[in-house]
């Protein structure tokens, strides 16, 4: 499975941005799809899941309410809607794909990785 994700960019605080991710390689509605994030000098974390038909999602608390994941499966590809971004949510973000199974936060439960793209919210 190769995962390719794009969107990222610079934005100032209040903004907003759509992260995407497509897959190929696999049968996409058999991958539960993640976004994790890494900002600087900090560990990878957790940020959004959803399972395979997009009925079931999950976020972590900080961006609840401002960060929308969802999935279309005649396109390959998963998003990360975020809005009212601040300068902490700056971080190379990663789509991330498990075969089946979604949902977990632990980033060893995924079996393939983007390469990530680099947001930036400056204040």
């Amino acid at each position: 499975v190769q995962l390719q994700a794009s969107g990222g960019g610079l934005v100032q605080a209040g903004g907003s941005l759509r992260l995407s991710c497509v897959a190929s390689g696999r049968t996409f509605s058999d991958l539960g799809m993640a976004w994790f994030r890494r900002g600087p000098g900090k560990e990878r974390e957790f940020v959004a899941g959803i399972s395979f038909g997009g009925g079931v999602t999950t976020y972590r608390d900080s961006v609840k309410g401002r960060f929308a994941i969802t999935r279309d499966n005649a396109k390959n590809t998963a998003y990360l809607q975020m809005s009212s971004l601040k300068p902490e949510d700056t971080a190379v973000y990663y789509c991330a794909a498990a075969t089946g199974k979604y949902g977990s936060s632990v980033f060893t439960s995924y079996d393939y990785w983007g390469q990530g793209t680099l947001v930036t919210v400056s204040s």
